[in-house]
């Protein structure tokens, strides 16, 4: 990381950080009474001011295509190829509409700030390279859904940084066959541009997002199911615009 430009962008990450803390009363207030449609309001409204101050803050140029294809109701599953940091603030932005949290790596919660928050969101950490956990997470995972929290996950597992999309872990889309809910693929290209390409946050960056249709999971037999990851990721593939 190039400590000298990134002292400007930091700043401006740190003064982002009050936008985490905002909804943080009317969520837990909600979460503690067991409303949770007004949980899920609010937790939009914490996902999408904070991912749009910072697309704001760093000028990045949103090229959308497809938010036609997204459905009405919730809950449902996004998957989206994983380039960079800028994706969470990205995807907040653009889906705008759903309250979602995410399925993450564990090593996010001890992130000052911003590990209390991506918790408070309803999101899933999994451990990598335990299988165990990684099954409970999914069950974890499930028991949100079928409470009508939507969740977006990278399949992947780990940041790609502009290289091609990695293989999609197996059965990381139980999250959505097993409850039977629709499953929205998302492809991602230029988030990575905004840091991992040079290893300093820029300004002015575009990133294409593609959203694709939904794709319903209710009814699928085992081997459609079995057969679901690698589907989304060829669609999330041919997702790049410069294909």
């Amino acid at each position: 990381m190039k400590i000298f430009q990134n002292i400007i962008p930091v700043i401006k990450l740190c003064d982002s950080l009050r936008y985490l803390s905002e909804f943080k009363k009317e969520i837990a207030k909600a979460r503690a009474t067991g409303d949770l449609e007004t949980e899920r309001v609010y937790i939009l409204k914490s996902t999408s001011t904070w991912g749009k101050h910072l697309v704001k803050t760093f000028d990045i140029i949103l090229n959308i295509s497809g938010k036609e294809f997204l459905p009405e109701t919730s809950p449902v599953v996004f998957v989206s190829n994983h380039q960079g940091y800028a994706d969470i603030p990205v995807t907040c932005a653009v889906l705008d509409r759903f309250q979602f949290g995410y399925v993450a790596k564990s090593d996010l919660q001890k992130v000052p700030f911003y590990g209390k928050w991506i918790e408070r969101i309803r999101s899933v950490f999994i451990k990598r390279d335990d299988s165990r956990a990684s099954l409970r997470a999914i069950a974890e995972g499930i028991d949100l859904i079928e409470k009508g929290f939507s969740l977006l996950i990278f399949p992947e597992g780990t940041r790609s940084k502009g290289e091609p999309v990695a293989e999609f872990k197996k059965g990381s889309l139980r999250l959505a066959t097993k409850p039977g809910v629709p499953v929205v693929p998302i492809t991602l290209s230029g988030t990575y541009k905004v840091f991992e390409e040079y290893g300093y946050i820029r300004n002015g960056v575009t990133v294409d997002v593609v959203i694709h249709p939904v794709i319903e999971t209710a009814g699928m037999d085992k081997t459609e199911a079995g057969d679901l990851t690698l589907k989304v990721e060829e669609i999330i593939k041919g997702g790049f615009l410069w294909q």
